[in-house]
Formats: C-alpha cells, sequence, structure tokens
C-alpha cells in the first residue's frame, strides 16, 4: 500500500478549517468580532492538540491545516491599519491586543488543559 501524502492531510484539514472560518463570518457580523473569535478559538485549540499526544498525521491535519485555515492573521493585521488609518487608535489598540493577548492566553489555556487530561 503507498505512503499518503502528507500534503493531503494538510490540505483536507485546511478545506475544513477554510469552511468553518466562513460558516463564522456568516453567523456573526463580518467585522473584528468574527476575527478575533476565530484567532482565540483556533489559538486554543493549537495549544491543546500540540501538547497532546497526537498522531503526525492528526497534528498536520488539524492543527497545520484545520488551525491554519480556520484563523486569520493577515485578516486581524488589515483590520488593525484600517482602526489606525481610520484615527481610532483605541480601537486599534484594542483589537491588537485583545488578538495577540487572547491568542496567547488561549495556547496556555489549551496546553494547561492537556496537561490535566
Amino acid at each position: 500500500m503507498p505512503a499518503v501524502d502528507p500534503v493531503l492531510f494538510v490540505g483536507l484539514g485546511g478545506t475544513a478549517g477554510a469552511l468553518a472560518r466562513h460558516l463564522v463570518g456568516e453567523r456573526i457580523e463580518r467585522g473584528t468580532r468574527d476575527t478575533l473569535l476565530v484567532n482565540v478559538v483556533g489559538s486554543f485549540l493549537l495549544g491543546l492538540l500540540t501538547a497532546l499526544a497526537v498522531p503526525e498525521v492528526a497534528l498536520l491535519a488539524l492543527g497545520t491545516g484545520f488551525c491554519g485555515a480556520f484563523t486569520t492573521f493577515s485578516t486581524f493585521a488589515f483590520e488593525t491599519t484600517r482602526l489606525v488609518e481610520e484615527r481610532d487608535l483605541r480601537g486599534a489598540a484594542l483589537n491588537a491586543g485583545l488578538n495577540l493577548g487572547g491568542g496567547l492566553a488561549a495556547v496556555a489555556l489549551g496546553a494547561l488543559l492537556a496537561g490535566l487530561l
């Protein structure tokens, strides 16, 4: 039986992550809130996955693929830049702080939770 190319696992996870990201955007008003939600949830999942002893193919599909496509650093950067251009410096600082701080805290929480399992 031929080995399955790891790229396939990343692609399948990435497809699911991109679809999930789109569905979140459809359910929540587009803007900084849906971006913050997917970044924090995706960071939590990645922290959980990397701290658990999951098989490499699962880490490729769920970590690299799903979480990579679900989270969106580029949208976060675009929205923060747009807030600065609109001279909403308080909003830009809040958006940056919540995405970066929330993402870091979510990764740590996911890893902590994995350690308790």
